[in-house]
């Protein structure tokens, strides 16, 4: 019998331990400069290397290390395939945005090509087909709709009966020419490129705020107390931290998704593989030096919301067994996904009020060919230039249309709940009660608190009030992290931010 890991690690991020020329520096003065850049991850870095491509002065700021977020914990397919997403935008922004939807992620995954071909990057590109496919009746004709749409929009694809996989289908949609990296190699080749012709990244340097009078430059604070002084600023943090007057948190929903990575006894057909049922079920392959992994990936829930998170990797483990001969699981991994009111992502300028600082967000798990058009749109928008994609992702879009108004009042109403459960929650064990590498809400100096005791038997005890709207946050036991349920924020064991909305740690307790 095949155990998971202890530890959650990305296979993609493993290449970055011996990669010296991908460590940066901590910002360690004032910096004055055209346009800063706040997240380096797939948005971040395609939009500097476009910027700076043009002779435009950047600064690419990453709170953590580069690469160490969303895009190192993907499934890295680069496809227009969004699972059963073609019917749903005809029905809800109509028939010319859907087929802009569609051209637009084909231009991002042909410019990822392009800059492959062109820069000779070894990532391990392979041209696939993604492969849409239905257990359940129901969903046959869920699928069936689905290529309807994708005939009325002109997207080439093909209806089959049949797959190369170890169990049976109903139907499935096949995408051809789509494709498959490593994100990590491929990235880290363009970081050099960007240092190559002026740019300038800085690591574990955390923005903290953005002061904008509308009168002189735009400052940039960072944590460590240094500022950036500059012209515009494009927040690619994932979620966006800066948030005004976006109400970004009242318009996104934040999910977590998990990966498997198995070395099987079989050969996998070629093919990027996704159920359209819930939980849903991701296949693709990729290299790991002489061996081939699978990754399985699936189980996707809202964040914080999952009493017991380390079953999603149980689940996907007991799928790899169940089909295949599993010789060896040697990573697990999860990531955190954005989805916007209409599933249609957030790009461009960050509110009417602001035009000069733009933001790109709300991927719902298809952030590489998404997050490539994103480059494309934001490197336009940052020049003065106009996209032909503006008005279709532009975050200023009206919402009003049935289908948004419906989810966005679901996922208050949710968000309400999570808030008033919170406060009511169980705290009826002390820390003195917990076993090494146990997390859990607990009663500490007469209150509720969040503790969690390392291997080596430390305690770290927290409060567990989130410091961005002040839900009560739970513990992770599949990441060893604190979850908030309302709006997606997490925090390490000792209360230090993970992932945004935050960006103030959890109060220590001990």
């Amino acid at each position: 019998m095949n155990q998971l890991p202890n530890q959650s690690s990305s296979y993609w991020t493993k290449f970055m331990q011996n990669q010296e020329e991908l460590k940066f520096n901590k910002l360690q003065n004032d910096l004055e400069t055209d346009v800063v850049i706040v997240g380096a991850g797939i948005v971040g870095i395609l939009t500097a290397y476009q910027l700076v491509s043009k002779g435009v002065k950047v600064a690419l700021v990453e709170a953590s290390e580069v690469m160490n977020g969303t895009t190192g914990h993907t499934t890295a397919k680069i496809t227009a395939q969004h699972g059963l997403i073609y019917d749903k935008l005809i029905n809800s922004i109509g028939e010319e945005k859907a087929k802009l939807y569609y051209q637009a992620n084909m231009d991002g995954l042909e410019f990822i090509h392009s800059l492959y071909k062109e820069e000779e990057i070894d990532c391990d590109y392979e041209e696939q087909e993604a492969i849409l496919y239905a257990e359940t009746e129901k969903f046959e004709k869920k699928i069936k709709s689905e290529f309807e749409a994708y005939q009325k929009l002109g997207i080439p694809g093909k209806l089959v009966e049949h797959l190369p996989l170890p169990y049976p289908i109903k139907n499935a949609i096949i995408m051809p020419n789509q494709a498959q990296f490593h994100p990590v190699k491929y990235l880290g080749h363009i970081l050099n490129l960007i240092i190559k012709k002026g740019g300038q990244v800085f690591e574990q340097s955390p923005v903290e705020a953005i002061e904008d009078d509308d009168k002189g430059p735009v400052q940039v604070k960072v944590k460590n107390g240094h500022t950036i002084y500059c012209n515009k600023v494009v927040i690619a943090s994932h979620y966006p931290f800066y948030d005004m007057q976006g109400l970004y948190f009242s318009r996104l929903s934040p999910k977590r998704s998990y990966i498997v990575a198995a070395e099987i006894k079989e050969d996998l057909p070629d093919g990027m593989y996704i159920s359209a049922e819930q939980p849903t079920r991701s296949i693709r392959h990729t290299k790991d030096g002489d061996k081939t992994l699978v990754l399985f990936g699936g189980e996707s829930h809202k964040t914080g919301q999952s009493e017991n998170p380390f079953k999603h990797y149980e689940a996907l483990k007991d799928f790899a067994e169940k089909y295949y001969t599993v010789n060896d699981l040697p990573y697990r991994w999860s990531a955190q996904d954005l989805e916007t009111l209409d599933y249609v992502p957030y790009i461009g300028p960050y509110s009417s009020m602001k035009d000069h600082i733009f933001v790109a967000t709300g991927f719902g798990k298809w952030g590489m060919s998404n997050g490539a058009v994103a480059a494309l749109i934001l490197s336009d928008l940052v020049r003065g230039k106009e996209n032909p994609y503006f008005d279709l992702f532009t975050p200023t879009r009206s919402e009003t249309h049935i289908q948004s108004a419906g989810k966005f009042i679901k996922e208050n109403i949710n968000v309400a709940k999570e808030l008033i459960k919170g406060k009511l929650a169980d705290k009826d064990i002390s820390p003195d009660e917990l076993k090494p590498d146990e997390g859990s809400i607990v009663t500490f100096n007469g209150k509720r608190a969040g503790a969690y005791r390392d291997h080596t038997g430390n305690v770290c005890v927290v409060d567990t009030t989130c410091t961005h709207m002040g839900c009560e946050v739970k513990w992770n036991n599949g990441e060893r992290s604190w979850d908030c349920p309302c709006h997606g924020s997490r925090f390490a064991p000792n209360g230090e931010v993970i992932e945004g909305p935050a960006v103030k740690p959890l109060e220590r307790l001990n």
